[in-house]
């Protein structure tokens, strides 16, 4: 496993468990059999409503809990100070945890933005008082980036965004360098995850031929394909499976190195389509679902 360094110093595995669209009854299984295959960094966040599930996996597990990188996000209708100090409880609370390795900000709302600077102040001060050891934010765009800069005294240590050979985000992923924050890809593989409303429906990017040619070429699946490609770029990847054989598979990936023409041949895969949601889109009533009380 290869380990990246925040900003802060803190450092974090390359690869972790994603549990966005996980089921819940499905969650303890899969964050279980993630940390026996090796896995020490799982992603979740209030609004996927599992935070119970990967505690409970965690603990099921009899991984010690200061062994394993575990990372939530505050959903927006918890923002604000005095609201996101209490979202950190929530989420702790679900967890069964005393610290958060890293807290993220879910979406960047620039039309309640007045509420993300008031969260983002209440991270720092969880992060001042160690209660998490790093903090962050999640689908920020440049312009949101550098509003929140603006206005704050701590840089976030990550960004976790769409990223994936066939939507990249490079303007971003350089904004978040010229500031030291790395880039932490959400959706990973292919953008296989399904937006309705979003993009141009459901499609596998598994079956893309460039790919496929690449993972034959390494004996290799086309899954561990892409994750490698992010990897080799300095990106951490939090792919997302409840399926035991392909969460050890997309780990199985440091035993392989892509060439240059290979990951040349994978960034010419951009189409520039988003497969989730514009960022700057108001979404109010998505925005407004109230999280559960730990």
């Amino acid at each position: 496993m290869i380990d990246l360094t925040l900003n802060n110093g803190v450092t974090l595995p390359a690869l972790g468990l994603g549990v966005f669209q996980s089921p819940p009854e499905q969650t303890a299984a899969a964050v279980r059999a993630a940390l026996e295959a090796g896995y020490r960094h799982i992603d979740t966040a209030e609004a996927y409503r599992n935070e119970r599930e990967v505690g409970a996996g965690l603990r099921q597990s009899g991984v010690p809990r200061d062994d394993v990188f575990l990372e939530t996000k505050v959903w927006v209708s918890d923002y604000g100070y005095d609201q996101t100090l209490h979202a950190f409880d929530k989420s702790a609370g679900k967890l069964g945890v005393d610290t958060l390795d890293l807290l993220i900000l879910h979406q960047p709302v620039p039309s309640r933005f007045a509420t993300v600077l008031a969260a983002y102040r209440a991270l720092e001060t969880l992060l001042a008082d160690g209660r998490v050891r790093a903090i962050g934010v999640s689908n920020f765009m440049p312009h949101h980036l550098d509003a929140l800069l603006a206005e704050t005294s701590i840089v976030p240590a990550v960004n976790q965004i769409e990223v994936h050979p066939y939507f990249a985000q490079r303007d971003v992923q350089r904004a978040n360098a010229a500031h030291g924050v790395l880039t932490q890809a959400w959706s990973p593989i292919g953008g296989i995850t399904f937006y309705p409303g979003w993009g141009d429906g459901k499609r596998s990017a598994l079956d893309g031929e460039t790919i496929g040619a690449i993972a034959a070429a390494h004996d290799v699946s086309p899954a561990q394909v892409m994750l490698r490609w992010g990897i080799q770029q300095g990106r951490s990847v939090i792919p997302k499976s409840v399926n035991p054989a392909r969460i050890a598979q997309n780990i199985d990936v440091f035993g392989f190195e892509l060439t240059g023409d290979e990951i040349a041949r994978i960034d010419a895969l951009e189409t520039g389509v988003r497969g989730g949601p514009d960022p700057d889109q108001p979404r109010d009533a998505f925005f407004d679902v109230v999280i559960d009380e730990a």
